[in-house]
């Protein structure tokens, strides 16, 4: 039986969990994700000061970090920095959080993040980052871009799924990755255990010229093809089912290590190079 940890008067000290986005600081998701999950423990809230949407798993290390303490909707405060979510969840396990956080959960994005598009999501960074410092963590998304009252369904997932983690744990390395369809929280939804599908973009770009007449590039804008196989969460989240996906900070392809083995590669350390002239 493990002991609750205590403030040194032998009372119970409250699980902690960190909350980050990339949608912003005052966005409907997260705030809607805080109050959820107030429910079972402390919850600080650490995000970028506006929305750093598909800014990927950068971090901010060539100019300085400001961090203000904000007043939320609830009339709770919060915490935003100028930086991007990996930095928060920096900030917020290093600086800001008066214990090593229990969980970390990133969401509620607004829009998936779905098979291979996580890369690019600063949502599913900031469950990485989590799991980089060793500590259980989440991303969770709704599968709509329109704005109102979308999160109740993925809400009441989130700390349903916190829960199941706080009192399970995770393997190390390990983050979950979980898509909600939008919905109020009376909504009941089959839920998929799943592993990433093939969203591929075509890719568009967009030449403009400015006032000077000098050209400027617009990305975006493609709509993405999906491999809808299955078992993947893209074909769960076509279905109208809740997705969670584990995801492993190990990216090594072990399938095609013999394969490349066979290239020889120590023939190159092997080989002479002959002086240049």
């Amino acid at each position: 039986m493990k002991a609750d940890r205590s403030d040194g008067y032998n009372r119970p000290v409250s699980k902690l969990i960190l909350v980050t986005n990339d949608d912003g600081i005052h966005a409907a998701g997260i705030l809607e994700l805080k109050k959820s999950l107030s429910a079972l423990g402390d919850v600080v809230v650490v995000a970028p000061d506006r929305a750093r949407s598909a800014c990927g798993h950068g971090i901010t290390l060539h100019k300085p970090l400001r961090v203000h303490r904000v007043r939320l909707a609830d009339n709770d405060h919060g915490y935003s920095t100028s930086g991007l979510p990996t930095d928060c969840v920096h900030i917020g396990v290093m600086e800001l959080c008066d214990r090593r956080p229990d969980l970390i959960v990133s969401g509620i994005n607004l829009g998936a993040n779905l098979g291979w598009e996580l890369t690019y999501s600063g949502t599913v960074a900031g469950a990485m980052e989590g799991a980089a410092f060793g500590i259980p963590s989440f991303a969770i998304s709704v599968t709509t871009y329109e704005d109102g009252d979308v999160f109740g369904l993925a809400s009441n997932f989130a700390r349903f799924t916190a829960q199941r983690i706080l009192s399970e744990g995770l393997p190390d390395g390990v983050f979950l990755n979980i898509n909600v369809p939008p919905g109020d929280g009376g909504d009941v939804t089959e839920v998929a255990l799943t592993h990433l599908g093939i969203r591929r973009y075509p890719g568009r770009v967009q030449t403009r010229k400015d006032p000077m007449g000098r050209s400027y590039y617009w990305l975006g804008g493609d709509v993405p093809t999906d491999g809808l196989e299955e078992g993947t969460d893209l074909l769960a989240a076509s279905e109208g089912q809740i997705s969670v996906t584990p995801v492993h900070l190990d990216l090594t392809a072990y399938a095609s290590l013999e394969r490349i083995k066979g290239w020889s590669l120590k023939t190159f350390s092997d080989r002479k190079v002959a002086p240049q002239s």
